[in-house]
């Protein structure tokens, strides 16, 4: 089965790639694995603080995919497989598609600013030569509405 991956984070385009991975996978029977990375800078204290604070972010992780796995369940029928993940986003997702062959296609959210967000311009910019799926990066400014009909 070919599965949809999206980054999981705190941001309204996450939710865009999040709806367009959601439709699609339910329009051609595919899965979902949503990949929630927590960065390494965060935990540079001593090291009993260090791991307290890696607990947290795990909890604040889990939470926030059992929340948006909930609202695709709810979309789209589809149940999402999990993945959190310690390091650098990029090299994390680059590391979960060299390691699961059945995902096909890397959905992206771009942000409505000024560009499209530093995952999207590093991955497909300075990575894109090893990414070996497509990407696809799904406007900010699109509506819900938009979304569902473009899939």
């Amino acid at each position: 089965m070919r599965k949809f991956l999206i980054v999981v984070d705190e941001t309204p385009e996450c939710m865009n790639a999040m709806r367009f991975a959601a439709r699609r996978a339910q329009k051609t029977g595919g899965g979902v694995t949503m990949l929630y990375v927590i960065e390494p800078d965060e935990f540079q204290h001593w090291m009993g603080v260090a791991e307290v604070m890696r607990a947290e972010a795990r909890e604040t992780a889990e939470a926030r995919l059992v929340q948006l796995a909930d609202e695709m369940q709810a979309l789209s029928g589809v149940t999402p497989e999990f993945a959190i993940r310690e390091g650098k986003k990029a090299e994390e997702v680059l590391a979960i598609i060299e390691e699961d062959p059945d995902i096909g296609v890397l959905v992206l959210g771009a942000g409505e600013g000024e560009g499209p967000g530093p995952l999207v311009s590093y991955l497909v910019t300075k990575m894109g030569h090893r990414l070996p799926v497509p990407v696809t990066v799904v406007p900010g400014g699109m509506t819900l509405e938009r979304i569902d009909a473009v899939c």
